[in-house]
């Protein structure tokens, strides 16, 4: 059986825990496979980095895209970025200091993605569009407290690059989906309401991305404010819909003296600007070795289907640092490559970021 038959044959429920593929070769691991997640011409068989030992080297990526797709899909992704700018000037800000003061060097490490897990509106709605364009599954995480999990997928090859920011490195992505079937009857109630109202909007969930628009009606105000009740991710995923939750800087890649996280969160304290302090403004993975802080979430005027306005809140900007790994840390800074460095997300440390959006923190940060 070839591990595309095998990948369609296992894929049940996109509310399963995720399963493991055949092995691609006989010394690759075994490889994640995304419930409900097709096996078209653009999905790739991975090797996925062992989820229990964050130490280990990643293992090699896809091949590099070709020059016309790589062209296309960054003018996605810059569209996504556009979007996500415009309606965070928290975000643009940091991003034009740290250019002032640090030259034109910004890489993102990772991208971020709210949906809600219910119908095809999950993790694989937006997947799919980066899978097509060379991205591999290499590991899921749960956050049962939040009624949560996540999925992350790393690049393509990223070798030769010239330029930065989406231009730069292609990032990792990071998809998290509400697990609806966990929530309150009223709140399910709510959510698969406006699910109805989307058609298969979710076939469509990266240009509902690069166009900043609902793929369901606009919400009224009560049916925000119960979601918001139970769940303030389910609430912010309902006005939000598949916008880009946040971009997050690659503290290392920098140049200057603020490529170490702890004097970069000083550069955005000194500037102004208040940081999620959830569980501590710097959250650390028990390993030490991934370091990360973000800001708490802007907030803009919103108009509800029932004509009501209220603030609601939008996006936020994340920055993480990633250090060597123990078998690398006599390598030269010139002989150091990303690969060298801790891959991978650290369960604890998301759940924190998760919170840039939440009213306490949305609260302290217009105290």
């Amino acid at each position: 059986m070839s591990a595309a038959t095998a990948f369609l044959a296992a894929a049940r429920s996109p509310a399963a825990a995720l399963l493991r593929l055949r092995r691609c070769a006989p010394a690759a691991a075994a490889p994640l496979r995304v419930p409900g997640l097709r096996a078209g011409t653009g999905y790739r068989c991975i090797a996925m980095a062992a989820a229990a030992d964050a130490r280990a080297p990643a293992p090699a990526p896809a091949d590099p895209l070709p020059k016309g797709a790589d062209s296309f899909f960054r003018t996605a992704i810059s569209n996504m970025e556009k979007v996500y700018l415009n309606r965070n000037p928290t975000a643009k800000t940091i991003l034009e200091l740290v250019r002032s003061y640090d030259g034109d060097h910004i890489c993102y490490d990772h991208l971020a993605f709210r949906t809600f897990g219910v119908h095809g509106y999950g993790i694989n709605s937006l997947a799919e569009f980066f899978i097509d364009f060379g991205y591999l599954p290499r590991e899921e995480l749960r956050f049962p407290a939040k009624k949560l999990r996540a999925v992350w997928f790393s690049p393509p090859t990223n070798d030769g690059y010239t330029g930065t920011g989406i231009y730069g490195p292609l990032p990792r992505i990071f998809i998290s989906e509400l697990l609806v079937d966990e929530l309150t009857v009223q709140s399910q109630e709510i959510i698969h309401k406006y699910i109805k109202t989307s058609g298969r909007g979710n076939k469509h969930a990266a240009l509902a991305s690069i166009s900043g628009e609902l793929t369901w009606d606009k919400p009224i105000y009560s049916d925000f404010q119960v979601l918001s009740r139970e769940s303030e991710y389910a609430a912010w995923t309902l006005v939000n819909g598949y916008a880009l939750n946040h971009a997050t800087i690659s503290t290392h890649r920098l140049r200057s003296d603020i490529r170490s996280i702890n004097k970069f969160n000083k550069f955005v304290e000194d500037n102004g600007f208040k940081l999620n302090s959830e569980g501590g403004i710097l959250k650390v993975s028990p390993d030490g070795l991934l370091q990360q802080s973000s800001t708490v979430a802007d907030s803009s005027l919103f108009t509800f289907a029932d004509g009501i306005t209220e603030s609601i809140p939008r996006s936020y900007i994340e920055f993480a640092e990633r250090l060597l790994l123990p078998q690398f840390k006599d390598l030269q800074d010139e002989e150091v490559k990303e690969h060298h460095r801790r891959d991978g997300f650290e369960v604890g440390n998301a759940d924190k970021i998760f919170e840039s959006t939440s009213k306490d923190q949305l609260t302290r940060r217009s105290a």
